[in-house]
């Protein structure tokens, strides 16, 4: 089979690459470079069966010469990370938005599928125990930047779901929450790699807000292969579904959990989110997802805990850099 996976220099994207090839199909990277790296396909750059095309995901043109002969398209492409959502807004709503219409116009006129990616951010607010795709979407005022990714992947779904039941486009959407693992830079606002980096440098490790917060992390490894069984089968297609883990950790806990991980004797010191972010930030309490529907619908079971999460991103940082702490 022949894919394109739109951001496939990113940090998913990259594990999606190198995935699909070894399983013996062809892959197009469709990444302009502006938060992924051509780094992250170094396994793979020299693979007969990888075509990179550097390229906008707004631009219709270019779009259209990459997915020229795919059976399928993963979309992945988009503006991610707080501190680019915030730093960069607009430019992070065009991205995601006029990517989104580009990639799935383009789908559409070539008759191709595609999997369309989006995240635990579209619940907003709702803080109930175990998020179920059905849940009601609770968000900010539309004037505070924070909830612009919120706002513009609920669009991007709404787009997805209506290529399919008006123009018969075959589309299928994922939310993830916290996807992690090697290779994902903490250099966005991301918290595993952004704790583990200060840890193995011997620096406080800075929590935002209270560190009460409580997330779940998924490993990268468990994601990519549900991914490909989404978009592959075709039955499974029409709807959308959560994928993460079920283990919950405060923010505070992470930390804490990276430091003795990492043999390091670095402090915690609370950051104010007015300091971290600016002025107006908002956050949720906590956002769990109920992953019932992937499992019962493709047997979605991820097998990797948080402490081996832990433990492969801090194996990846030191073989990058071996002068980090031992």
């Amino acid at each position: 089979m022949r894919y394109l996976i739109t951001g496939g220099a990113g940090f998913i994207g990259s594990h999606l690459t190198e995935h699909l090839l070894g399983l013996g199909h062809e892959v197009t990277v469709l990444d302009d470079l502006s938060t992924g790296s051509e780094d992250n396909l170094a396994a793979v750059r020299e693979h007969p069966g990888l075509r990179f095309v550097r390229g906008d995901v707004c631009d219709p043109a270019t779009v259209d010469g990459a997915i020229e002969g795919a059976d399928g398209v993963f979309h992945l492409a988009a503006a991610v990370g707080v501190f680019t959502i915030l730093a960069k807004t607009l430019g992070s709503l065009r991205t995601n938005l006029t990517g989104t219409e580009t990639v799935l116009e383009t789908a559409l006129r070539h008759d191709v599928p595609i999997l369309v990616a989006s995240t635990s951010e579209v619940y907003g607010k709702n803080t109930k125990d175990g998020l179920r795709e059905t849940d009601d979407r609770i968000v900010g005022s539309p004037l505070l930047d924070r909830w612009s990714y919120a706002e513009a992947k609920a669009l991007d779904e709404t787009f997805a779901h209506l290529y399919g039941t008006e123009l018969g486009l075959s589309t299928v959407i994922v939310r993830l929450f916290n996807t992690v693992g090697p290779r994902q830079s903490g250099r966005y606002g991301m918290v595993v790699p952004r704790f583990v980096e200060q840890a193995l440098a011997g620096e406080a490790i800075t929590v935002f807000g209270d560190g009460q917060q409580t997330r779940c992390f998924c490993h990268v490894h468990d994601i990519v292969p549900a991914l490909v069984t989404l978009l592959q089968d075709k039955s499974l297609h029409g709807t959308v579904y959560n994928l993460g883990s079920p283990e919950q950790v405060s923010i505070t806990q992470l930390a804490e959990r990276v430091v003795e991980a990492a043999g390091s004797a670095s402090t915690l010191v609370k950051v104010p989110y007015e300091e971290a972010y600016g002025t107006g930030f908002e956050d949720m309490q906590r956002r769990i997802p109920d992953c019932t529907k992937a499992r019962e619908a493709f047997g979605f079971a991820p097998a990797r805990t948080l402490d081996d999460i832990i433990g492969a991103v801090i194996a990846e940082r030191r073989a990058r850099n071996p002068l980090a702490a031992a």
